[in-house]
């Protein structure tokens, strides 16, 4: 059978206050073609389908119609939740999207079993194309008990752990159902989350369930492929071609386009027993993002090329982020930089300074616009203004204020909490 694998979608997503609706319905139109013209049997989103746990009408609007063209195809849709999808929003539609013959699995479930998938080969009833271990974003309230008392690392450990044996129970639960049935197809697993040696982008909100940051690739069971969701950038995990993130289908920060980086999907071929085949499909360049860098002179350089090299989209103006070098600070930057681009048909979206060094005084950092920092970086200037001597030999891993062990404390616990709001564990 053909599957697709695909996930962080982020149908709602603003990106610098706008809107990308019109990107992701012209992806969801590539799919569907696609599906058809490849006869694709199943897709599998691995997580992020929205943006936020309250997506815009819009957003949901063009989810259900998607679904329903699918449907007409024959193609089976196996969803599973991510860190920015609301599992309570997911299983309000999960009754109807069951009838649908859609698969959701938006939290990890009791019994191992209600999370093993059985997708269709060219709609037979038979004999599965293949037994997919349906496992999404994991938060740690359903399969961890909160100790008081637990340092950071016992903590980690303990999680680390826990995620693992959850994979492991799914997996024995599919490799026996698989043996009981005699069914002689490959098992598939997924995921949501950052697996150690992962490539991450600026638009990934790192997770931090706890303490623990990645997940070791060695601690997935021995599926014959793992599609994975979360990382935005399409890649393979620590060499191994079987386990994959399918990265988005649209640029969801600047520096996700260009350098050679296109977007795609992974087309997988499954045959007899552990057979997978894969095929990367590229996706198509729904919308121009681009950096410029540089002095005036050579900014205006780049716009004139970069207008040469794309001819204007009637639907989709090129989106740019401008980072401008420059000794001195110029009052009137974004008048100059905005009557480079006036007569093209581009928006500067984001327009900053090249960093300074770390030399740089607090005074000049001063000068900065929030729209040139996020933040993290609004953060590492508080940490400055409160220690504005740096760390010294004799502070070092004391433990006292300003010392490297407080700041790495101070930098864990902000990074935990934001990691918290963002997957929606914070009260």
């Amino acid at each position: 059978m053909r599957i697709i694998h695909t996930a962080d979608w982020h149908l709602g997503q603003h990106f610098m206050g706008k809107s990308r609706e019109v990107e992701h319905q012209k992806f969801l139109d590539w799919l569907l073609c696609t599906i058809k013209k490849q006869q694709i049997d199943a897709i599998i989103v691995a997580g992020d389908i929205f943006d936020t746990g309250t997506p815009p009408s819009y957003a949901r609007q063009m989810f259900n119609r998607f679904v329903g063209d699918s449907k007409d195809t024959g193609c089976q849709l196996l969803l599973l939740g991510g860190n920015h999808d609301s599992v309570a929003m997911l299983e309000e539609t999960s009754e109807l999207l069951r009838r649908l013959g859609v698969h959701l699995v938006a939290k990890p479930t009791d019994d191992p079993l209600d999370q093993v998938v059985c997708l269709q080969s060219n709609g037979s009833q038979q004999s599965p194309g293949a037994l997919v271990c349906a496992i999404p974003f994991i938060r740690p309230r359903y399969i961890v008990k909160s100790v008081a008392g637990q340092d950071g690392s016992t903590k980690q450990q303990q999680l680390q752990t826990a995620i693992a044996a959850h994979y492991q129970s799914v997996y024995d639960a599919a490799v026996k159902l698989r043996a009981d049935k005699q069914w002689d197809c490959p098992i598939i697993a997924t995921g949501h989350l950052t697996a150690v040696g992962a490539s991450r982008s600026d638009s990934v909100r790192d997770i931090y369930i706890g303490t623990l940051e990645a997940f070791p690739a060695n601690a997935f069971p021995p599926a014959d492929y793992i599609a994975l969701g979360h990382i935005h950038g399409a890649q393979k995990v620590a060499g191994n071609e079987k386990i994959r993130y399918s990265g988005s289908p649209i640029p969801l920060s600047f520096d996700e386009s260009g350098h050679g980086l296109k977007k795609s999907v992974v087309q997988l071929t499954t045959g007899a027993g552990s057979s997978i085949d894969f095929n990367i499909i590229p996706l198509p360049d729904f919308r121009t993002l681009h950096t410029i860098r540089g002095d005036l002179d050579s900014i205006e350089t780049q716009v004139a090329a970069l207008v040469a090299d794309n001819p204007p989209d009637p639907d989709l103006t090129t989106w740019l982020e401008v980072i401008v070098s420059t000794e001195g600070y110029l009052d009137d930057l974004q008048q100059r930089v905005a009557a480079l681009v006036q007569d093209h048909h581009i928006e500067v979206l984001l327009l900053r300074r090249e960093k300074k060094l770390r030399s740089a005084t607090l005074e000049t950092s001063r000068k900065q616009t929030l729209s040139e920092l996020n933040e993290h970086d609004i953060f590492e200037h508080r940490l400055k203004v409160e220690y504005p001597d740096g760390v010294t030999v004799e502070e070092d891993q004391t433990g006292q204020p300003g010392s490297t062990e407080e700041l790495n404390r101070l930098r864990t616990l902000y990074q935990q909490v934001v990691g918290e709001v963002n997957s929606g564990e914070a009260v």
